[in-house]
């Protein structure tokens, strides 16, 4: 592997005005944020390789937490070392705290997010068509052998119909993937893309960084990490007692952001009982609305602990202004989320770099990037079922364990928007944002209509 950048690829600004940018585009959860990166860095910018962006993708799969949130930090730092990964990182949840900040307000001072909802009620179903792009994209790029495309169904069939844990059908997807590296040497060689015009990407493929890991910068960075990560709990204990609610807040979501592995919806129904049952911070079926306005905003899908976070504040705010409270709790939770993100890519970046040559690590990630493309898949079914109907009931026969809609719950704007957004992107070639400023304002029309119907 060559060496061949040191510092910043390309100028900060310009990587910054990028992420700004993608931040915007960052709908539809993990699925959707993939697709957004995928077009921007690889297809339009060619900042970074297809092979070396899904190697990347393959690692934060491994880590708990927000997978696509992590993605873009790790890129950014690829692109500009530390200060690359911190702007990428915030810039990409930084919309997302801002809106659902504002939509909890509505929400406690209102009780009703109508008005809101119909403004994003074209996005969900614009996302879907995005999503599928992705899918496609990532597949013919990432499945260069008809073994990996087997193992990226399989993966798919496993989440979707057999209700199989996320981190099971990873690690099995790590040892087959290393199993077919042995039985198959050139499993790892990417397809030739004959279609795959324009200039090379600045990152290529093949270019190994050029900072190399130490156990002085490792420290540094864990000490820097845990001291950031656990200061405004320590101060809130300190300010407001260890038995106020900002404490209890800060330690319960400092624990579920190391146990997130395999996306928000695999820790949101344990979140959901503590939250209700336990701590009493929301009222049976709060959770479900939380987790509404979380999809309409950008930003990982978890962003729904800020909600959760927010209304506990302001219905148990103690001696403070409820709002305070509740503007405290939420920006303390929002922290406590996402700090160890940043932490575990600076931390492992330099050595997942150097590995990169190891064949049997290659091989075990080749294996891993095969089962995202099942991951994004189902994700995308998951969303597209529940952008698309009401109301799902699961059927659950021996090992099978799945989710089938209503078809009386049907919703005909949402598909009707959804073909819009297809016809848009598939048909004439539109670009995501155009996209979703017209299933935006369908959306917001159908809203107007509903309300006044």
């Amino acid at each position: 592997m060559a060496e061949k950048h040191s510092h910043d690829v390309i100028p900060l600004r310009e990587a910054t005005k990028a992420w700004f940018a993608i931040s915007l585009q960052t709908f539809g959860g993990p699925a959707g944020q993939i697709a957004v990166m995928q077009r921007t860095l690889v297809d339009e910018k060619r900042w970074i390789g297809q092979q070396r962006f899904l190697f990347a993708l393959s690692y934060c799969t491994l880590l708990p937490g927000p997978e696509a949130q992590q993605l873009a930090t790790y890129v950014g730092w690829l692109l500009n070392g530390v200060k690359g990964a911190l702007i990428a990182g915030i810039l990409f949840i930084l919309p997302g705290v801002v809106a659902l900040l504002v939509l909890s307000g509505i929400y406690v001072a209102f009780g009703d997010t109508t008005l809101v909802e119909s403004l994003f009620l074209g996005l969900a179903p614009a996302v879907i068509a995005i999503v599928i792009q992705a899918v496609i994209r990532v597949a013919k790029k990432g499945l260069g052998h008809p073994a990996l495309i087997g193992l990226a169904v399989a993966s798919y069939v496993a989440l979707t119909f057999f209700a199989v844990p996320f981190p099971v059908v990873i690690g099995f997807a790590a040892l087959i993937g290393w199993g077919l590296g042995k039985a198959i040497p050139d499993l790892t060689k990417p397809k030739t893309a004959a279609a795959d015009d324009g200039p090379p990407p600045l990152i290529s493929d093949d270019e190994l960084h050029t900072e190399r890991p130490s156990g002085r910068r490792a420290t540094l960075i864990l000490v820097i990490g845990l001291i950031l990560w656990f200061a405004p709990v320590a101060i809130a204990a300190l300010v407001f007692g260890r038995s106020s609610i900002f404490v209890d807040q800060g330690l319960f979501f400092s624990g579920a952001a190391v146990v997130t592995f395999g996306g928000a919806y695999a820790v949101l129904a344990y979140v959901a009982q503590q939250a209700v049952s336990v701590y009493g911070w929301l009222a049976p079926g709060e959770m479900v609305r939380g987790l509404a306005l979380a999809e309409t905003t950008p930003g990982p899908l978890i962003m729904v602990v800020q909600f959760v976070a927010f209304v506990g504040a302001y219905r148990a705010p103690g001696d403070l202004n409820p709002w305070v409270a509740a503007l405290i709790a939420s920006l303390l939770v929002t922290w406590v989320t996402f700090v160890p993100c940043f932490l575990f890519i600076l931390l492992g970046a330099p050595y997942v770099e150097r590995l990169r040559g190891n064949r049997a690590l290659a091989t075990a990630l080749t294996g891993i990037t095969a089962a995202v493309v099942g991951v994004i898949a189902s994700l995308a079914t998951f969303f597209a079922l529940h952008t698309l109907f009401d109301n799902t009931t699961r059927i659950t026969t021996g090992p099978l364990n799945f989710e089938v809609p209503v078809p009386g719950s049907i919703q005909w704007a949402a598909v009707a928007i959804t073909a819009l957004a297809c016809a848009l992107i598939f048909w004439r070639g539109w670009s995501v944002l155009r996209t979703l400023g017209v299933c935006a304002l369908a959306g917001v029309l159908v809203g107007l209509g509903q309300a006044v119907a």
